[in-house]
């Protein structure tokens, strides 16, 4: 498989070219990767507008995937979210989506600068779970007065849970319904001995961040359209130029490029290499009395509170390891492996963790909240004017926009949500001080 973008900016790299373009640094090198950093030049391809090397690199992305179109994204999964919300409206004329509350905030801005309303599925009592089931989304396509511009559900979440997607595609399918998944954490899921990528499990529109669990840069990242909708693949470039900068990284360009011969050829057998190591890492905390959640084959996360530590103890203590997590709050840890850490890098993980004592169990769990109530629509409360105030101030406040932080980027409230008590202690719980709250 051959790698367009990367062998034209070697190419260009490695010419006496005096460049009299963008950016600024003229590929005179201070990092060391500025030589093959360069803009939209004649040959480098237009990455909205693509009919060169970049439309022959995402090709043979989406021969990889099984996706009828697959456009690149330098500016992650975001954007690629606010495409798939943009192509499924235009495609359907709706303006209304059913989506899993653990949503990604990304989601909720898309939705109210698409002006877009949400009907929200509950299903879980963690911030970023949300078991969303086959049978939910039927009881909630039956009740619905008029059909959503799409189903929309978040698999891997960041707890690793991974839902049912061939079975909630096929209650979508039934009902005339789009599905649109964000595979952010999965982009590695088509290459396991058993192919458990939504494209492949019958999602219509699908995001994978590529620099989540490929060897891509951060950034890099994938909106598929399956043969399913072929047809919105016309329209899926004009859709992310909505929202992305003019200014593509071809650094990320070259990564999602350079990565493709090793997806096709070695990838799929170091993976499974890679999730057996895991798995006998799972198997080894387990028997050593931690609780485990999730089943996503790459990540492992701990239910830190049976052990006696909260997530952010136990977090800190690794990090005096010389081991950094991907995500802690005070009930979980959340470690994410690839085919690149070594054995040695498991076992450092193991001992370290085998080495905290085991103390009494803490009891406390996140605080309940019912369904709020909602005094505004997404777009107003984004749009109104707002003032940030101390928690304490805020109940009875209408949120003005979603309060999160990366990771995990889940919101508690999404604006034009009323801030009561219960918000307010799991606000609280999760260490916000302030809310941006309407006027």
């Amino acid at each position: 498989m051959k790698t367009p973008i990367c062998d034209f900016v070697k190419k260009y790299s490695d010419s006496d070219t005096v460049r009299l373009h963008m950016p600024g640094h003229k590929g005179v090198s201070r990092l060391g990767c500025e030589g093959r950093d360069i803009t939209e030049i004649g040959g480098a391809d237009v990455l909205y507008r693509s009919c060169g090397i970049i439309r022959e690199s995402e090709e043979n992305a989406a021969a990889l995937f099984g996706a009828a179109r697959t456009v690149y994204s330098t500016e992650g999964s975001s954007l690629c979210i606010r495409g798939m919300l943009y192509l499924a409206m235009q495609a359907t004329g709706r303006r209304t989506f059913l989506a899993g509350r653990n949503a990604h905030s990304a989601f909720v801005t898309a939705c109210a600068l698409l002006d877009a309303e949400v009907e929200w599925l509950w299903g879980g009592d963690t911030l970023t779970a949300c078991a969303v089931t086959a049978e939910m989304v039927e009881q909630a396509l039956r009740k619905t007065a008029e059909k959503p511009a799409a189903v929309y559900v978040t698999s891997p979440d960041y707890l690793g849970n991974i839902l049912d997607i061939a079975a909630i595609a096929a209650v979508c399918h039934r009902h005339g319904v789009l599905l649109l998944v964000d595979n952010a954490h999965g982009a590695y899921l088509r290459f396991l001995s058993e192919d458990k990528h939504p494209i492949s499990l019958g999602a219509d529109l699908c995001c994978d961040s590529a620099h989540k669990t490929l060897p891509v840069l951060t950034g890099g990242a994938y909106l598929h359209i399956s043969t399913t909708v072929a047809e919105l693949g016309e329209q899926a470039e004009h859709a992310l130029s909505l929202f992305a900068s003019t200014s593509p990284s071809y650094l990320i360009l070259q990564s999602l490029d350079g990565v493709n011969p090793y997806l096709k050829d070695e990838f799929a057998a170091d993976l499974a290499t890679c999730c057996d190591k895991v798995q006998e890492l799972k198997t080894a905390l387990t028997t050593h009395g931690y609780t485990l959640v999730g089943d996503e084959p790459l990540k492992v996360t701990v239910a830190t509170k049976g052990y006696g530590y909260t997530g952010e103890e136990v977090a800190a203590r690794l990090e005096k390891e010389g081991i950094v997590c991907e995500f802690a709050d005070p009930d979980y840890i959340v470690m994410m492996f690839a085919p690149s850490h070594t054995v040695e890098d498991f076992e450092r993980v193991q001992t370290a963790l085998c080495a905290l004592p085991k103390q009494e169990a803490l009891t406390a769990t996140p605080p309940k909240m019912g369904k709020p109530q909602v005094k505004m629509s997404l777009r107003e409360a984004l749009f109104a004017p707002a003032e940030e105030l101390p928690l304490t101030d805020c109940v009875g406040r209408v949120l003005a926009s979603p309060t999160v932080s990366c990771p995990p980027a889940v919101p508690i409230l999404v604006g034009g949500e009323v801030v009561d008590e219960d918000a307010i202690r799991v606000f609280r719980y999760y260490g916000y001080k302030t809310l941006r709250t309407v006027k």
